[in-house]
């Protein structure tokens, strides 16, 4: 259970296995270059690193999804994970490592673990009946019919004789383990979550599966394959060397087990803070230093997902803008850790503000009039003014500031700090004006001061190139090259951020020829990407036979597919939500049910009434009119019964994107978790929420604000300007607790 400080000589870092089900999407990238990005600078800070990724290869949805393409299960995985591969070639992706859990190593790995958790006494025989989630590989608690938490679809009802593990053993055990180390798991939204789940009880869990046979045998008992979340986490340690003989192997195992960071998405945080460091504790074996979980990238405002059909391939961006492109927009613009908005508009706007007009022009402008006035030498820079002086004070502060932001994955503030010394530096730049020779300055006086201006903007340049080069690898090594640098990879391999500081560009040093770096990109990029899409989906279901991607589950036509129903967020935040408030989804997005929801008639008779707007002075009362200024109906115990208001507590909270009323919560209810989204975020600000016991409308309809599910409603009353204020308990009442 050992948890050390991290060591300072060496590193690593883990992307998720990506489930090998559909093609790579955008999300999928997202969650690499934070890896690459992470694993470049600390290569460059001299840290002996090793960076992982691969694809989870296993499990009854890739079974049945290989059974769909007409391929086998082995086939059907190869050819998908062959696009992983590609894919982070194509982008530049550093990592040491591409694991498969395919592979023979893995599955070597994989066998050894769970015979030690057999001899170790944590694994025995048994049988499960119960809900099956197959779209997460998850067990669920409830009833048959029981939705699925985390994907909302529904469970199946499965059972079969399974081996179990002792996860109820260590309950004590990771709450003492969360305690004793704080920084374990981030960012704080899945380490309440997390404990949450774990103080409510744990139960022994399933570790093998019977009713289907793609997947690793257990040994010895061959009819049963090992559940895929043990079979898909051991996959940090298998990469490594974990069950092989290779003394090569154990040393490499030796030399970078604990990983300092496993970077996941954060709907898979209980498998990777739960189960993972028990499955680790009862080997023996020493738990991951931290966990951190990414945010979801949201696009058209729904969470980016394959069944949603609403991605966008990294390969887009990349064969307009380049890569580096995309990296800077998904770093700068995606707080880590947050939900995060993806769009076509917003990423050329970025793209030409920071880099083509920003940091692209700054170079350009400098390294042209070096070459221009000074034949691509650096000049010397004598007789330094404030101006100079004030410049390198900058430089100094982004250098300080930039590294701990980064390296608590701050990248957008880190990026945004780094920036600012670029807008100083073409500020500075622009004042001085090099280019401009005032009639009453003399010609050696103009030289001096062109000397003094470009060289001190060359070598703020420079410091912002070396920051920056983790970020932009491709862009850096171009500017390095025309700065008279070399080659920026070899400065890495060197350890050049450990001795990053002002003063490094040399007079004398001769300039690399000038080159476009971010060629401003057109009206026509967005259309040009969104054709390029377009084209893509239609390729894909006519590959499909005029299927699309989305799950079996979707029982909508293709070619008429029904709404879903989309809340007014307005409408709701005045607690006016009625059925006529809900308006038609996009028919275009793909949805998984054909039923269009209404309001409850029990809940809609039994809501708190709202003030009615005033009929104008002296206007006769319409039947409408009358409607609404009459008593509120009564109704009957029958219809109060059928609402079912239930305890819960607010796990996270935070502001839906460009919806100013709008807070996605997750909530706990003590049988199960939840999202739902409520228009008060202009009255509570979200992280004064956390941890507050609240009432819901448990048994409300699904309904999509935003192009998010939400999953009941909040209980409010209403103050007389408007305000909601959330209804609340004295006492101690249990999660789930119903009100009578």
């Amino acid at each position: 259970m050992n948890n050390s400080a991290p060591s300072s000589e060496r590193y690593y870092l883990t992307t998720p296995i990506y489930y090998v089900n559909a093609r790579p999407h955008l999300g999928h990238a997202y969650s690499t270059i934070v890896c690459d990005a992470v694993a470049r600078r600390k290569r460059a800070l001299g840290i002996d690193t090793w960076f992982l990724t691969g694809t989870d290869e296993h499990g009854q949805k890739i079974e049945r999804s290989a059974e769909q393409a007409g391929r086998t299960p082995a086939e059907f995985a190869a050819a998908i994970s062959g696009e992983f591969r590609g894919l982070w070639e194509r982008l530049g992706i550093s990592n040491d490592d591409f694991i498969r859990t395919t592979e023979e190593r893995h599955k070597r790995g994989v066998q050894k673990l769970f015979s030690v958790l057999c001899e170790r006494g944590f694994i025995y025989k048994g049988s499960y009946t119960g809900q099956y989630c197959v779209s997460d590989e998850a067990y669920v608690d409830g009833p048959p019919g029981t939705p699925c938490p985390d994907c909302g679809r529904i469970t199946e009802t499965v059972s079969e004789e399974n081996y179990f593990f002792k996860l109820s053993a260590f309950e004590r055990k990771l709450l003492e383990f969360y305690d004793a180390n704080p920084g374990f798991m981030g960012p704080e939204s899945t380490r309440r979550e997390v404990i949450s789940f774990v103080r409510g009880g744990l139960k022994d869990l399933s570790v093998s599966r019977t009713s289907f046979s793609w997947g690793i045998p257990v040994p010895g008992d061959e009819k049963h394959v090992i559940y895929v979340w043990l079979d898909a986490l051991a996959n940090y340690i298998t990469a490594l060397g974990y069950g092989s003989d290779d003394p090569k192997d154990q040393a490499r195992f030796a030399r970078f087990w604990p990983a300092d960071m496993h970077l996941i998405g954060k709907e898979i945080s209980r498998f990777h803070c739960v189960y993972w460091p028990a499955f680790l504790m009862a080997a023996g074996i020493p738990v991951p230093r931290s966990v951190r979980a990414n945010g979801w990238l949201l696009f058209d405002q729904g969470k980016m997902s394959k069944s949603r059909g609403n991605i966008v391939r990294a390969e887009t961006v990349q064969e307009v803008l380049g890569a580096d492109a995309l990296r800077y927009f998904l770093l700068r613009e995606i707080p880590f850790g947050q939900d995060g908005s993806f769009s076509f508009d917003a990423l050329v706007q970025r793209y030409n503000g920071d880099l083509a007009n920003g940091y692209g022009n700054l170079v350009s402008r400098v390294v042209n009039m070096v070459h221009k006035y000074f034949g691509g030498v650096v000049p010397d820079a004598s007789a330094l003014t404030n101006a100079e002086t004030a410049l390198r004070e900058s430089a100094v502060q982004a250098i300080g500031a930039f590294g701990p932001a980064f390296d608590e994955l701050n990248f957008s503030e880190a990026l945004k700090s780094l920036w600012l010394l670029v807008a100083e530096t073409d500020g500075y730049l622009t004042a001085n004006a090099p280019w401009k020779k005032p009639p009453e300055r003399s010609d050696a006086d103009h030289a001096l001061l062109q000397a003094r201006v470009l060289a001190t903007a060359a070598e703020a340049i420079r410091v912002i190139t070396g920051l920056v080069y983790p970020i932009l690898p491709d862009s850096a090594a171009k500017v390095w090259r025309q700065l008279g640098q070399g080659e920026i990879a070899d400065a890495a391999k060197n350890s050049f951020l450990t001795t990053l500081a002002w003063g490094g560009l040399k007079a004398g040093t001769k300039f690399g020829e000038p080159a476009p770096l971010f060629p401003r990109a057109e009206k026509d990029a967005v259309e040009r990407m969104q054709n390029i899409e377009d084209q893509n989906n239609k390729s894909v279901i006519e590959a499909a036979g005029g299927k699309s991607e989305a799950p079996a589950a979707a029982t909508a036509s293709p070619s008429v597919a029904p709404t879903a129903p989309e809340v007014n967020a307005e409408a709701l935040a005045k607690g006016t939500l009625t059925p006529t408030t809900v308006v038609p989804v996009d028919t275009a997005q793909p949805i998984a049910t054909a039923e269009v929801h209404q309001v409850p008639a029990a809940l809609e008779s039994a809501r708190l009434s709202t003030t009615p707007p005033a009929a104008p002075a002296g206007a006769p009362l319409t039947p409408a009119t009358e409607a609404v200024v009459a008593e509120p109906q009564h109704i009957s115990i029958d219809d109060f019964v059928k609402v079912d208001l239930r305890v819960a507590q607010i796990l996270v909270a935070e502001r839906v994107p460009k919806a100013d009323k709008l807070l996605r919560l997750e909530v706990d209810l003590g049988y199960e978790k939840r999202q739902i989204l409520a228009g008060i975020a202009q009255h509570y600000e979200p992280e004064k929420l956390i941890g507050r016991k609240i009432v819901i409308v448990a048994n409300l309809a699904p309904r999509k604000m935003r192009g998010l599910e939400s999953n009941g409603m909040l209980l409010a009353a209403s103050l007389p300007d408007g305000a909601p204020v959330l209804a609340g308990f004295l006492e101690e009442v249990p999660l789930g607790a119903r009100l009578k």
